[in-house]
């Protein structure tokens, strides 16, 4: 059973591929036993994640950490909103003012920050 305390986390734009960080934030939330979520382009496995596609109903999510670009995160705009999270992290190059906006009239914490240099760093 995950530890209560930790933050149910969902990774928007989730890869397969080793190399992007996506896929190593899900090993890393994985490897500090946070629970985790996921979704991408195209389904998969990570860490034992599976990655789901579309707009998957979660239950629970205390933040959601972007891996997509703003170009392609207006069609999650309403899915994030009404996941009611806790924060949404912008990691590098993930930065939209139009959902920062949209996070803030809807009280969730927006965090411009690195997902794995917040977990790295003991401030997750």
């Amino acid at each position: 059973m995950a530890n209560e305390k930790l933050k149910k986390t969902l990774v928007l734009g989730a890869s397969m591929n080793i190399s992007r960080f996506s896929n190593i934030c899900i090993n890393t939330l994985v490897d500090n036993n946070i629970p985790t979520e996921a979704i991408g382009l195209r389904p998969g496995e990570v860490a034992g994640v599976r990655i789901q596609t579309g707009l998957p109903q979660f239950s629970n999510i205390h933040t959601v950490t972007l891996y997509l670009g703003p170009p392609n995160q207006k069609q999650y705009f309403d899915y994030i909103i009404s996941l009611s999270p806790s924060r949404i992290i912008f990691n590098p190059g993930t930065w939209n003012p139009d959902l920062v906006l949209l996070a803030k009239e809807n009280n969730i914490e927006i965090v411009n920050n690195c997902t794995l240099m917040m977990i790295s760093g003991g401030y997750y």
